[in-house]
């Protein structure tokens, strides 16, 4: 998917810092990182031989360091102009588990791209004890709609969600994000999607609710299963 604004400050973060790391072999790799509040956290690697933390780890250790919560986008670039690059194995894993809904930059024929961290390690082990913390995230034209309560359920396509505190993160948006709790996810395919199921208000559609997933999921196919996320602002 294409980079918001805010990733691109994050893309933007990272291949500044990166540009100053010279000639010193000991720093080749810088990261940046944003949390729900709209901070970006850098950070550059240190190369040892006994075996030095790559900068996306020292980007989460930084962010940890004064409680910035769970991070929601990550970019790395290299040294000497190599520009944005893509994690390597330990970073993904790394991130799914302790930010499991992190979107992270990566560089393609068409610029940079953002990808889910489960899309980047598909089929991966999950540590169990990781007890990360976990976002929902909005378009920021729903945050008055979410805060006041007047949405309270959501469909997603190819999204992971899990019932249980969330943090409900706003795309985008400068307002502070809010805490939540998904109440339940309820999967079902497009075609056994009605008014009630959908929480649609008088004068709404199905086939107008679609439309609109459509829009928002260009990808998604015709047989598709969808999760209908109830939610709560607590």
């Amino acid at each position: 998917m294409q980079p918001l604004q805010s990733e691109l400050r994050v893309i933007e973060a990272a291949e500044a810092l990166a540009i100053t790391l010279g000639e010193n072999p000991n720093h080749t790799v810088a990261a940046a990182a944003l949390d729900t509040q709209g901070r970006i956290h850098t950070a550059v690697n240190l190369y040892h031989f006994t075996g030095g933390p790559c900068a996306e780890l020292v980007a989460l250790a930084t962010a940890a360091a004064v409680n910035a919560g769970p991070l929601v986008a990550m970019a790395a670039a290299g040294d000497r102009s190599r520009g944005l690059i893509p994690p390597c194995g330990r970073c993904r894993q790394v991130m799914l588990d302790l930010h499991p809904d992190i979107l992270v930059a990566v560089p393609s024929e068409k610029g940079p791209q953002m990808r889910p961290i489960a899309k980047l390690l598909p089929d991966t082990y999950f540590f169990p004890d990781a007890d990360a913390e976990r976002v929902l995230r909005f378009n920021k034209r729903y945050y008055e709609a979410v805060a006041d309560g007047t949405k309270t359920s959501s469909v997603r396509w190819d999204e992971p969600i899990s019932t249980g505190p969330a943090i409900f993160y706003f795309e985008d948006d400068n307002r502070p994000s809010l805490r939540g709790k998904v109440l339940a996810v309820n999967n079902y395919w497009l075609d056994e999607l009605t008014p009630e199921r959908l929480r649609l208000h008088e004068g709404d559609t199905v086939d107008g609710y679609i439309r609109g997933l459509r829009e928002h999921y260009p990808t998604m196919p015709d047989d598709a299963r969808v999760d209908v996320v109830d939610f709560e602002v607590l």
